[in-house]
């Protein structure tokens, strides 16, 4: 543990290998364009590390992850975290198993988020990969993945988020016009929630589209 910084710093350096790792991977099937989406992971009980405002996603290197705390200020550094952060650290300061977020903006996402807004939710029901998620394992089930209005009021924001966490499990929720959180107790499951949404979304909108056409 470095003397003058609260957290290990060897501990961030594997994790922003890890990051950038895997928003590159994402950043190449398009889904964080023009620096959008943020990503994250548990540091510590007090920290997390996240990718710097304003970065290409898909050219990240060590100096774009930084640190915060649970309220989503900067520690050991004075870049500027995303506006969003506090959607980040809230789900870590709420959920001591979860040790990753991911947002992204595909273009299924935001269609999805546009188009379901006015209903608040989209409903995924019966599909196999419903089984993706963790803690379901049926596809005899269905899953309302909430639209949020879009605000940049994040403490309103985030505690919209808080009361939908209160209802029951969740796994990913919309910003409409915006994009898709998602997370998991670490990026490989983090990743799987994501995947899993950004296919059943591609479903859903293909379907309504088969649909409109008879």
């Amino acid at each position: 543990m470095s003397d003058a910084l609260p957290f290990d710093e060897h501990r961030l350096r594997e994790l922003a290998g890890e990051i950038i790792i895997n928003v590159r991977e994402l950043a190449a099937l398009g889904w964080t364009p023009a620096t959008s989406s943020n990503f994250s992971r548990r540091l510590d009980e007090r920290h997390a590390a996240i990718t710097v405002s304003g970065r290409d996603k898909g050219k990240l290197r060590e100096g774009d992850i930084m640190v915060v705390d649970m309220d989503g200020r900067a520690v050991g550094s004075d870049h500027r975290p995303s506006a969003e952060t506090l959607l980040h650290t809230q789900l870590y300061a709420r959920y001591p198993d979860v040790g990753c977020v991911l947002h992204t903006h595909s273009q299924a996402q935001t269609i999805a988020s546009r188009l379901y807004a006015g209903a608040g939710h989209v409903r995924l029901e019966g599909y196999e990969l419903l089984k993706a998620f963790r803690g379901n394992d049926t596809h005899e089930a269905a899953i309302d993945v909430p639209v949020l209005p879009n605000s940049q009021d994040m403490p309103t924001l985030a505690a919209q988020v808080d009361a939908l966490l209160d209802q029951g499990p969740m796994w990913g929720y919309l910003i409409d016009g915006h994009g898709l959180y998602a997370w998991g107790r670490d990026m490989a499951e983090a990743r799987r929630h994501l995947e899993a949404f950004e296919f059943l979304f591609g479903c859903e909108l293909e379907l309504r589209r088969l649909c409109a056409g008879h």
